[in-house]
């Protein structure tokens, strides 16, 4: 079904808060078999919302609205729903003891203003919010349906997995969304899209490959609507991880970190990072996924070359011989860390971050990334760029997948 997303808010207009409920939902609607046809964003005024709404019924069957629902004078979209569908405020008792046992719980008195979301348009049918004190609106019009809801993330998505997701897929027919996904490094989009050109033209009716590039790496969505594909999408699915080669990481929609935890998980190994040019942040992306503690044991940043030399023990000859940012360098960093705290598996960078900092050998944007698992060490140079934000990310997003791909190799 054609579904359309609209966020409400100027917040979200001026860039003062990041519109995270529009991708979660896109992704949630589409794996349930619901069409993404548009996602629009609009600001508190009734009229800018009234036009949104009229556009999406135009292309849509499907409307989901977040933001604009609670308590204070610029939450405009329930007044404005009335407007739009001629219909008036009434109070509701249900919504009221939904509030009030929300409150009790939270040991919170509460005030008129929050006493008035009670008041709920006529000709809506209302769902009482699980986790909030805004209730969920159902409107219907011409077969079609629009449905509001608060737009703060916890609460919005208690609502779409425990009513709104169950409700739509019992009032309409949809088609099942098959997709893989494939992690791919060492390659360019351009190169990638080159190298999978023929494969593309020779995809059936129906399927569609997508790029999604990020830092250090490329995931691919390989796609099609309707249970009727699963089999030819086993047999697309085995030529194109054919074609990839050595390119392919793993088939996989997680970022190269819940991936990397994963693997660790699975094969009961530690990991260690000793950091030079990333300065913590290879440890950091690590463990920001929860559960990381039981993999991860810790890093050592020696930004300084004097603390390669003092924590590490990286030979001072070595350094001035070959530089800090060497194959020599990184695989001492790699081997002592890895010993030190008695690691399986260890990652060691060093690199030139840029702006400045490079030279005519090693201009900005070098990096040697090494990684250590069951004695081996493997070692490799990359040239990342000349932005020093984006090189970091980059440099982490490589060093993580060169490990995983060493772990998955084995």
């Amino acid at each position: 079904m054609r579904t359309e997303i609209i966020t409400i808010g100027d917040e979200l207009l001026i860039g003062q808060i990041v519109d995270s409920n529009a991708a979660w939902m896109a992704r949630e609607l589409t794996q349930h078999g619901f069409e993404i046809t548009a996602i629009t964003t609009v600001g508190d005024q009734s009229e800018e919302i009234i036009r949104a709404l009229d556009n999406a019924f135009g292309r849509a069957d499907i409307l989901l609205l977040t933001g604009g629902v609670g308590p204070t004078n610029d939450d405009i979209t329930k007044h404005t729903l009335c407007q739009y569908f001629h219909t008036a405020l009434a109070f509701n008792e249900e919504v009221l003891l939904n509030i009030e046992s929300i409150f009790l719980k939270r040991n919170i008195q509460m005030n008129q203003l929050t006493r008035n979301q009670a008041y709920v348009p006529v000709r809506s049918t209302v769902i009482q919010n699980r986790s909030g004190t805004a209730p969920i609106l159902w409107f219907e019009k011409e077969k079609k349906v629009l449905i509001s809801m608060p737009g703060v993330p916890y609460e919005m998505k208690t609502a779409m997995t425990g009513d709104i997701i169950p409700r739509l897929l019992e009032k309409f027919m949809v088609k099942k969304y098959i997709c893989r996904f494939y992690l791919v490094t060492g390659i360019t989009e351009s190169g990638l899209a080159t190298l999978l050109a023929e494969y593309e033209h020779q995809l059936p009716a129906g399927f569609s490959l997508a790029y999604l590039p990020s830092f250090g790496y490329i995931r691919l969505r390989l796609s099609v609507w309707g249970e009727e594909n699963s089999l030819e999408m086993k047999q697309q699915s085995r030529k194109l991880k054919q074609m990839l080669g050595g390119y392919f990481v793993a088939k996989s929609e997680k970022a190269p970190e819940e991936l990397l935890g994963e693997i660790l998980r699975r094969k009961k190994c530690t990991l260690s990072t000793a950091e030079s040019c990333t300065g913590g942040y290879i440890a950091h992306m690590i463990t920001v996924v929860p559960g990381a503690s039981d993999y991860f044991e810790g890093s050592i940043i020696t930004y300084n070359n004097r603390m390669k030399e003092e924590l590490l023990k990286v030979d001072s000859e070595t350094i001035r011989s070959f530089g800090a940012v060497s194959n020599e360098v990184v695989s001492r960093m790699a081997l002592q860390i890895a010993g030190k705290m008695k690691t399986d598996c260890s990652i060691a960078v060093s690199g030139i971050m840029g702006p400045d900092g490079g030279t005519k050998d090693k201009p900005v944007g070098t990096v040697w990334i090494s990684t250590f698992y069951k004695g081996e060490l493997i070692v490799q140079k990359y040239q990342v760029g000349h932005s020093r934000t984006e090189n970091i990310e980059r440099t982490a997003n490589l060093a993580m997948l060169q490990m995983l791909k060493m772990l998955l190799r084995k």
